[in-house]
């Protein structure tokens, strides 16, 4: 058995087109343009290509977008200030700090990251959305998680009464991904680096999560025969090649279906946070979100 290989572009498209007829409907219906700042600190070339793929996918679907570059000396107090003003312009319904920060300021990420308003935290961090998550109140969940779960509803692939497998419990990931299949009425289990014989709980899983950041950590015996295996990690090695936590050539052949790495999850994150930002701007001018999701 060769596993379906979960192609990100596919579901990607699908969600951006979706924002794209929901921008448009704003746009008629209610004299709305959803619009995401997104902050950049420094000069990290990793980051700048990523706001520009941010930026590009904003322009591409009708989102009014803002690209605010900092110098790498800015001081917390000045990155603080431009949230503040950015919590207040109308203009704007989502906010992103781009990370790494410089070196200096680093310390205080999540007193930066909570300084961005609950109703514009697009990335989902705040504390406010990870407790409305916590207790079933899906309100701006982090885009990587999110992503998987509508890749999951889009490819038709049930989650209700299954056995699901989180590996990782890092807020960015595990944690929400944990919350969101228990949601959606999975039995979960979260897995860590503590956890006791591994490959024997993940070998139960019909769902399994791998988001632990160790390249090809998921080897072929940790994986139950038919499971759908969603590898949300990214990892560099050798020759500067992208692979993710899945020894995806073996666990290819006895899943049932597998994402890949690159071209898997990642591309749903970006799209995710075109969503989050539509869905913001409904909440913020109290536009019915249901007919969003």
């Amino acid at each position: 058995m060769t596993a379906k290989i979960l192609e990100g572009k596919y579901f990607a498209a699908q969600i951006k087109e979706k924002c794209k007829q929901d921008i448009e409907m704003l746009k008629t219906e209610h004299q709305l343009t959803p619009g995401l700042a997104v902050i950049i600190v420094g000069e990290n070339p990793a980051s700048k290509v990523y706001v520009a793929n941010k930026h590009r996918s904003c322009e591409e679907i009708g989102i009014y977008s803002e690209v605010i570059e900092l110098p790498a000396s800015t001081s917390k107090q000045a990155l603080l200030d431009k949230i503040e003003h950015l919590n207040c312009d109308p203009k704007i319904h989502g906010i992103l700090v781009q990370l790494p920060l410089p070196e200096h300021i680093r310390a205080a990420e999540t007193e930066i990251l909570n300084a961005i308003s609950p109703a514009k935290d697009v990335d989902g961090f705040h504390p406010v959305n990870v407790g409305k998550l916590a207790i079933g109140e899906e309100h701006l969940v982090p885009c990587t998680p999110y992503g998987c779960i509508k890749m999951l509803e889009l490819a038709d692939i049930p989650i209700a009464g299954k056995q699901a497998v989180v590996i990782g419990r890092s807020n960015i990931v595990g944690k929400p991904m944990f919350h969101l299949l228990l949601a959606r009425h999975a039995t979960v289990t979260v897995c860590h680096s503590r956890s006791k014989d591994l490959a024997n709980i993940t070998r139960q899983a019909d769902i399994l999560v791998a988001a632990v950041g160790k390249p090809h950590f998921v080897t072929v015996d940790m994986v139950k025969p038919g499971a759908v295996v969603i590898d949300v990690g990214i990892n560099r090695i050798a020759d500067k090649k992208l692979v993710g936590d899945v020894d995806f050539e073996q666990v290819k052949e006895v899943a049932g279906a597998i994402t890949p790495v690159p071209g898997g999850v990642g591309l749903l994150t970006i799209a995710m946070l075109l969503h989050n930002t539509v869905k913001a701007a409904c909440i913020i001018h109290q536009v019915n979100v249901k007919a969003l999701e």
